[in-house]
């Protein structure tokens, strides 16, 4: 299948729209408890158990629609689907919790083996957005790593430390937040290793 264009709106829609409906139906049954075959479930497992499929059908339509996946929301559906699972099947919230810690480790991990090789696997994601020069790729995958690790940090200490709307404050929001801020710290980078193609 061949990449098609996706309205800007669509794709939005698409990718951000089940992490705000998961924020908005979780305050409002976040204080409810659900019976189902005779087991109680908080509201958080059964918002969880709600997000996995709508998640997934968000990221069908995104493919059935470009044609494409994104590798990095591969992995979070794998992961989303192994950990938001558990803590359904297990009525256990905090495997939900862990999933973003898990990402984050593995992705500075990935990472982090590219540099050890020399190679900048960032490069390989993110190359048709931002146009860099090979040292300028390196520098920013350093730093992205750095980052993924400290994410994975900071949501192990929300998690087990703040309330469980806090978290989900907490992971929702200001984590997107942070993370475009950290790109948006790095504009220097982009222009002093930027590289242009011929016209």
């Amino acid at each position: 299948m061949t990449t098609k264009p996706v309205h800007a709106g669509v794709k939005a829609v698409l990718e951000y729209g089940p992490i705000i409906g998961f924020l908005v139906v979780y305050l409002l049954y976040k204080d409810e408890v659900f019976v189902v075959a005779g087991t109680e479930y908080t509201g958080f497992v059964a918002v969880t158990a709600a997000f996995i499929p709508i998640f997934l059908l968000s990221i069908g339509a995104l493919w059935f629609l470009s044609g494409r996946l994104a590798r990095m929301q591969v992995v979070t559906a794998v992961m989303l689907i192994v950990f938001g699972g558990l803590s359904v099947w297990l009525n256990d919230p905090k495997f939900f919790k862990m999933k973003p810690t898990a990402v984050y480790l593995l992705l500075a991990a990935i990472l982090g083996i590219g540099l050890l090789r020399r190679q900048s696997w960032l490069k390989f994601v993110m190359e048709e957005m931002i146009p860099l020069k090979e040292k300028g790729w390196m520098i920013l995958t350093r730093r992205v790593t750095a980052m993924f690790f400290l994410s994975a940090v900071a949501n192990e200490v929300v998690w087990r430390t703040q309330t469980e709307e806090f978290w989900v404050f907490f992971e929702t929001l200001a984590m997107p937040v942070l993370i475009f801020a950290f790109f948006m710290s790095q504009t220097r980078l982009f222009v002093e290793y930027a590289t242009l193609e011929p016209s």
